[in-house]
């Protein structure tokens, strides 16, 4: 955590009040004595007494700490305290917001108040998303040397990244939850689905109660908890020559189940193969074969057949539904949500059997 001085504090008033400002007093709330610390702490709101003016004022400096509480993240925490900042002064009696801001690593504080949207700058990076090869694929059918090579490459990198561990049980356990009940995951795309077809409805009920019961399953597994990027799909890697490539967008956090980025993967080689030919094979269970193998070589994970079910139902619901994939025919539609409910009705996930869990 960088450090907060008194100074600092005295610095943000005077720009956020455009007038300079003493600041005469910090104390933390609760504390029987004032306080000339130069440094304060997180999570305790300080009570800061200051003159602009020379008149007296007082306001409450609000921080939050990190908890396993939903505010693992600074990014978590920052949704928090922007939340409030825009909605206090819209309820009547509710104590007032003044501001919301951010501290730097050097300690300084930087208003956000007036924001209304926030925005991210990347640099620009050369080259075709990997989803480029797989469309040339399903329009050829047939692979070029490099195509194997990537799929190995994008393997690989994983098992690297996935090397990365940390013992944090409720992080894990916050992935997991995520998973299930997040408004980019299987919930949240659940209820995006059309309602009109009872059918589907039906099945879609279904796979979510199943999917609970795999929360309870794998939540506990929080030796597995890695680096991951959270979104590892075609869409999201940017090839150049050969086997050189550069990643987009990772998502949900640092930290997660290694399954996340092995499903995202494979969901898209079993899909374009369906959309092909019906069925699983080709070329496309030829680059699934590659990627899977190279991965299991290389780490071991005899785990992943173990966890990987409810992140495949995930993805599985993706592809299935037709927000994205209007064009889909629903016997196609059917055939992935069969996949979804054989998956989750197994207790060990075999690649080889991929065919079988289509049925």
């Amino acid at each position: 955590m960088p450090m907060l001085s008194k100074e600092s504090i005295q610095k943000y008033l005077s720009q956020l009040f455009k007038d300079s400002v003493e600041v005469v007093e910090v104390t933390e709330i609760g504390s029987k004595e004032s306080t000339d610390m130069k440094s304060f702490g997180y999570g305790k709101p300080l009570l800061v007494r200051f003159l602009i003016q020379g008149k007296p004022e007082i306001v409450v400096f609000e921080t939050m700490a990190e908890n396993s509480f939903g505010h693992d993240h600074f990014s978590d925490r920052a949704q928090n305290l922007l939340w409030a900042n825009s909605v206090y002064n819209k309820l009547p009696k509710h104590v007032r917001a003044v501001d919301v801001g951010a501290i730097t690593s050097s300690g300084s504080l930087l208003s956000a108040g007036s924001a209304e949207e926030f925005f991210l700058l990347t640099e620009f990076v050369q080259g075709e998303t990997y989803y480029k090869d797989l469309e040339r694929i399903y329009r050829s059918g047939k692979l070029i040397s490099v195509d194997e090579q990537r799929a190995e490459a994008l393997a690989l990198f994983l098992s690297e990244i996935h090397k990365t561990k940390l013992n944090a049980p409720h992080l894990y356990t916050r992935r997991i939850r995520d998973l299930i009940g997040h408004g980019e995951c299987i919930m949240g795309l659940i209820d995006n689905y059309p309602t009109d077809d009872k059918a589907i409805y039906n099945l879609l009920q279904s796979i979510e109660e199943k999917c609970v019961e795999w929360r309870w399953k794998i939540k506990g597994m929080n030796h597995r908890l890695c680096q991951v990027h959270g979104d590892f799909h075609p869409w999201n890697i940017l090839f150049r020559e050969d086997t050189n490539f550069t990643l987009l967008d990772r998502s949900r956090g640092e930290w997660g189940e290694p399954a996340d980025d092995i499903a995202s993967m494979i969901i898209n080689y079993l899909f374009l193969s369906l959309q092909n030919s019906g069925s699983f094979n080709g070329p496309f269970q030829i680059l699934f074969d590659t990627f899977w193998n190279s991965y299991m070589k290389a780490t071991g994970d005899t785990e992943m057949n173990q966890v990987i079910q409810p992140f495949l139902a995930w993805r599985g619901l993706v592809i299935a539904n037709p927000i994205w994939y209007p064009a889909l025919s629903q016997k196609q539609r059917l055939t992935i949500f069969r996949f979804i409910q054989n998956i989750l009705s197994t207790t060990i996930f075999k690649f080889e059997d991929v065919n079988d869990y289509l049925k």
